[in-house]
């Protein structure tokens, strides 16, 4: 020992690299090989199934909340004095929903 790290932590420490890394390689691979597992079972389905009723196989439609506005108009009050426009909470003002039926897929 010459003044640097001691062999034996030396070693432990590569050994805990290696390990490690290899830990992070194999959970890399094996998400990729999931994806692309999803992917082609997805491929599969959409080939197969028919298209959602509800958005004409489009995935989306137009907000149902603001009728396309992308605001309403709100009150905090029952019987209110003035009117807010507020943003869809729905669609958050892009004035089209997710389909609920087909969950934005296009096919059921």
């Amino acid at each position: 020992m010459t003044g640097g790290i001691p062999r034996p932590f030396r070693a432990m420490a590569s050994a805990a690299a290696i390990l490690v890394g290899g830990l992070f390689t194999v959970s890399l691979a094996s998400s990729a090989a999931i994806r692309a597992l999803q992917s082609i079972s997805e491929a599969k389905k959409r080939k197969l199934a028919i298209s959602c009723t509800n958005c004409q196989g489009k995935g989306f439609y137009s907000c149902k909340l603001c009728k396309g506005n992308s605001t309403i108009e709100w009150s905090p009050l029952y019987d209110p004095i003035a009117i807010n426009p507020c943003l869809c909470p729905t669609c958050d003002g892009n004035r089209i929903q997710r389909c609920l039926n087909c969950l934005g897929k296009g096919y059921t």
